[in-house]
Order: C-alpha cells, then structure tokens, then sequence
C-alpha cells in the first residue's frame, strides 16, 4: 500500500513540474541545432530527454554571478546537456543538491592543497566548471556554448559526469554501478577496463616529447587534462562519448563500449539503446 501511494506521488509531482516548466516548441528546436550532438537520438529519445530536462529544470535552482542575466534559453540549454548522460538512468543521479550557478567567463578557483612533503598551500586557477560534492554544479557560460561538436569539449556533460561519479562516496573514475541497469558489469570488470586505459593514457601523455607538446594537445582526441587523476579521465571520456562517439570508438573501442554500457546509450548508433543489452 505505501509503495503504490508512494508511485502515485510520484506521479503526480512529475505531472505537475511538466505543467509547471514546460518548454516551448520554439525554443526546443533551437535549443536542439544548437546542440548537433543529439542527432544520434531517435524521435522518442528526444521527446523523453525534453520531458527530462523540464524535470531538470524543476528540481534544481539557476543563478547567474557578475549580473550575467539568465534567459529561458541559458537555462534549457544547460538543462538539456545535463540530462543526456542521464536519459536511461534517471535524474535521481543528481539527488542531494539543487544550484547551478552560472559565471558569464572562466571563474577561479581557490584551493588548499598538499604536496608530498606534507606542506599546504592555497592555490589559485582559472575554470570552466567545478561539481561541489553535496553542493552547486558552477559553469562557464562562454564555454558551456561551445557545443557544435567541432571536438569532444563540453563542459556541462564534464561536470555533470563528475556529480555521478561522487555517488560512490569517492570521485574517482569509479562511479556507482547498479545492479538494474548494469549487471552483469561489477567494480572488477570495470576496473579492468577504465584502469587499464587510464593507466595507458597517462603514459602515452608522459612520453609526448616537450617540443611535440602543443601538436599532441592540438590534435589528442582526449584532452591532456585527462591524465591529472582518474577522475578527470572518467570526466573527459564522458565528453567524448558523447560528443565525438565515432571518433572515440574507433580509438578507445573498449573504453567506449564500457561507457556505453554505463549510460545505457550507444552514441555511435541510432537509438539510445542499441546493441547494449548484453
């Protein structure tokens, strides 16, 4: 009894913010030709990432710094390529927080970290994004446009796989696996594969002479970034997932098929679904 009243709940709170927050015909589509990653996504796929992202948009809490004004059109946008990596698991990924705040530029970041003799120090470095565990996911404006899919960049998508990947209690490559939808994949079998990647990534960026640097930086699928922590490289193969799909299964086959079977989307084919049930 309290779970079909719990289900009806539900229901009626999820009939009420598509009442509530619906999104304009108009603005959907040019929200869709500004996004040209999406192509891959079938009528239905799409039809349930715009209920997904009025969803997004009900649940979470826009704010602007430096008197960047928000528009309707910031807000979908954002909403929209949040809620991709989520389409076939659900928005409950993004439970415990609510702000996204968005910079009109690059924002810094201000840390304290300690370096292998032990010594703290207060850092300082310019961003795109930042995912707070238990807290606000930041972004760039100006970068959170760059989405015409000319390379495997998009910062939202990036951050977003951080707020997944901080579900197990540690962001660090390894995000919660579900028994419903990822069985029979388990921390061993991922671990063989994202590791085993990770692992070579880092040393294919470590032996990139110093004078060949700016020419690997310009033209790697993957950017260098990747390599800093496993994180990172959980974060930017997200991106590329997505983003480029044809281009990081022909490079990475194995570590896109593993990603694939996480989000439950095979971006390289038609249909959100095709292929991963095995």
């Amino acid at each position: 009894m309290l779970s079909k009243l719990s289900n009806w709940l539900d229901s009626r709170r999820r009939e009420r913010a598509l009442r509530d927050y619906p999104i304009d015909e108009s603005l959907w589509q040019a929200t869709l030709a500004g996004l040209p990653f999406l192509a891959h996504l079938e009528p239905a796929d799409l039809a349930r990432l715009r209920e997904l992202t009025s969803l997004f948009i009900a649940q979470k809490e826009f704010s602007t710094a430096h008197d960047l004004e928000l528009t309707d059109a910031m807000t979908v946008a954002i909403a929209a390529q949040a809620s991709l990596p989520v389409l076939n698991l659900g928005l409950e990924l993004y439970r415990g927080w609510v702000g996204v705040i968005v910079y009109p530029g690059e924002f810094v970041i201000r840390k304290t970290v300690e370096d292998e003799d032990g010594v703290v120090h207060e850092v300082e470095h310019d961003a795109s994004g930042e995912a707070w565990e238990g807290g606000p996911v930041v972004l760039s404006w100006e970068d959170a446009q760059m989405t015409d899919g000319a390379d495997a960049y998009n910062v939202v998508i990036h951050e977003f796989a951080h707020k997944i990947d901080m579900l197990s209690g540690e962001t660090d490559g390894h995000p919660p696996l579900f028994r419903r939808w990822h069985a029979p994949l388990d921390p061993a079998a991922w671990a063989d594969v994202f590791d085993h990647a990770y692992n070579h990534f880092c040393a294919r960026v470590d032996a990139v002479p110093e004078r060949r640097w700016a020419r690997f930086e310009r033209d790697s699928l993957i950017d260098p970034y990747a390599a800093d922590h496993p994180s990172e490289f959980f974060a930017v193969c997200s991106e590329a997932l997505f983003v480029q799909p044809h281009a990081f299964e022909a490079e990475y086959p194995e570590l896109y098929r593993l990603l694939a079977r996480y989000y439950r989307q095979d971006p390289a084919r038609v249909g959100a679904l095709q292929g991963l049930t095995g």
